[in-house]
């Protein structure tokens, strides 16, 4: 029987700078150590947080098989309160996302975010339980692991192509793994690695703002980033890599996360005022070309599109939506919660135009003026956004001996994310990769999976064998209303609906026969994450189990679990 119980959750969040600071080991650091409780004020496998020194600052202070552990309270991605998380077996996971923290050093082992957590001292002395910890590592929520700096005598060279999650989490787990060799990270795009996931919520960001590492970071573990540069061709078989600057590389492994590029066609791409959303630039030009009285239409009702639709409603006269589904996220999330959130946009008023299809794309002089729509009907469209789906940016495997799946355009993995060409791995949703625990393969746009493949595929690259072993998790804001999503639902048979869908505060379980295999939440942290920490342990829940949430208890907000 796994036991979890969270204590009082006192909390406030605000914004930290990244720290090298972390353990106790800086003989002229500040160290502050105090009193917070007596050994039996925690349960076994509680957590509480207590308040350290004289400014606020807080430490979250777990009892797991009678050792004590004390680490940062907040999740270092937004800022989550921990306390409000699932306790898992020597980890944390954040109640709002999922990522995942070690409880014995405050490392970061599941995502989305980069950085790991303070961790501190904890005695027990005479029944008392004294955390001790470093003043600045009290004061930042965020802890950065030091890179390994470049060797001149190692004569190897690794290749990662693609500056999104998966790209840039390897580049930073080689160094941090110790990796010495020449590393190279190479991006068609402008910047250096940001958060994409931002562009479809708020189109005017500034690149500084979410880049997710400096140039003094990477140049501190001498990354090397070509930014504005492709790749035209491998040679798997001499393993030299062809550059659209004319530059030729050798390398001895290569990770490729090349990700997607959004579906258009050159009906519709001809006109000026019809966009797509991948970069920043996209999204500055979508944003600009938005007024008071736009009529914008989003063909497209899937997250981008619905998130695009969300953030420009208050800034346009109208938004008209076209979907080919009855509902929208119907593939993804079902007709249930589907069939809500399009009430929701409705009460806004975004008007939909679902089980439709777009005939005729109507324009003059490179502008694009109204949409026919299978059934006759014309929509207005001072802007549209083609929000229809991805392909796989693999055009420069042509030629190479690198296995594509045929039916999807994407790299297929083993259960090593290494493609068929030894040396070659692959991952984020450019791979065919198994999804845990179920090991079906397939290909995820979650960011949050996206991060892990480039965790694993650095460890994979330098010999370190480590299975996958992440519950996919993802996340959406729609309206002030967020979304978590944990699990794999493909292939679901039936849905069971515990809660008020109709007022944003419900569970929905996907299940395939008797067995629960991904869950939806609104308005009910942390239940996702508790989801996913049962999947991720091993256990598996049944339909009986989650009729009126029976796996969770909510006596004393406790929560238990059964270990089958």
């Amino acid at each position: 029987m796994l036991f979890i119980r969270r204590l009082v959750f006192r909390s406030s969040i605000r914004s930290q700078s990244r720290v090298f600071c972390r353990t106790m080991s800086g003989p002229n650091d500040d160290v502050i150590e105090q009193i917070v409780c007596n050994e039996n004020d925690i349960p076994d496998n509680g957590m509480q947080e207590f308040e350290i020194g004289n400014n606020g600052n807080k430490v979250l202070v777990v009892k797991q098989n009678n050792e004590f552990f004390a680490v940062g309270s907040k999740c270092s991605h937004y800022g989550a309160p921990l306390v409000k998380g699932a306790l898992g077996n020597g980890i944390v996971r954040c109640p709002w996302h999922g990522a995942c923290f070690n409880l014995k050093t405050g490392d970061i082992e599941d995502f989305p975010g980069l950085d790991s957590i303070p961790s501190f001292k904890v005695s027990v002395t005479n029944g008392n339980v004294k955390v001790s910890a470093k003043k600045c590592a009290l004061e930042n929520a965020k802890f950065v692991k030091p890179l390994t700096k470049r060797n001149p005598e190692n004569k190897r060279t690794f290749i990662i192509i693609g500056s999104g999650p998966a790209g840039t989490e390897c580049v930073e787990k080689l160094r941090q793994e110790g990796y010495d060799g020449r590393l190279i990270l190479i991006t068609k795009d402008n910047y250096l690695p940001y958060d994409r996931t931002k562009l479809s919520k708020a189109l005017s960001s500034e690149v500084n703002s979410i880049l997710l590492r400096s140039q003094q970071f990477y140049e501190s573990g001498d990354i090397e980033i070509l930014t504005k540069t492709s790749v035209e061709s491998i040679d798997t078989s001499t393993k030299i890599v062809y550059l659209s600057n004319n530059e030729q590389l050798t390398f001895d492994a290569m990770f490729i996360a090349s990700g997607m590029t959004p579906r258009s066609t050159p009906e519709v791409s001809k006109y000026d005022n019809v966009f797509t959303l991948r970069t920043i630039e996209d999204a500055h030009k979508i944003h600009q070309s938005l007024s008071s009285d736009c009529h914008l239409v989003v063909v497209g009702s899937s997250f981008i599109g619905m998130e695009l639709a969300a953030a420009t409603f208050s800034k346009v006269k109208s938004v008209h939506v076209i979907g080919r589904s009855d509902v929208p996220f119907k593939e993804s999330l079902g007709k249930e919660i589907g069939e809500r959130v399009q009430e929701l946009f409705e009460s806004k008023g975004v008007v939909f135009h679902m089980k439709t299809s777009v005939k005729n794309y109507i324009g003059y002089n490179n502008r694009l003026s109204e949409i026919e729509l299978s059934d006759g009907q014309k929509l207005k469209a001072d802007v549209c956004i083609m929000a229809t789906g991805s392909k796989t940016n693999v055009e420069f495997l042509a030629g190479s001996n690198v296995v594509i799946n045929s039916s999807n355009g994407t790299i297929e993995v083993d259960k090593n994310l290494e493609t068929n060409v030894k040396g070659i791995f692959a991952g984020g949703d450019v791979a065919n990769a198994p999804v845990y625990p179920s090991n079906a393969k397939s290909s995820l746009g979650h960011w949050q999976l996206a991060t892990y493949h480039g965790k694993v595929a650095a460890l994979q690259m330098l010999g370190k064998k480590t299975p996958i072993k992440s519950v996919p998790f993802f996340w959406t804001a729609l309206f002030g209303t967020s979304i978590r999503f944990a699990g794999y639902n493909r292939g679901y048979t039936d849905v069971l609906i515990n809660g008020d869908l109709e007022n944003f505060k419900a569970v929905v379980y996907y299940c395939k026969g008797n067995e629960v295999v991904a869950v939806a939440t609104v308005g009910s942290d942390p239940i996702a994450a508790q989801f996913a920490e049962l999947l991720g342990s091993g256990r598996t829940l049944n339909k009986d189990q989650a009729i009126d949430n029976k796996w969770l208890t909510e006596e004393e907000d406790t929560v238990m679990c059964t270990r089958l």
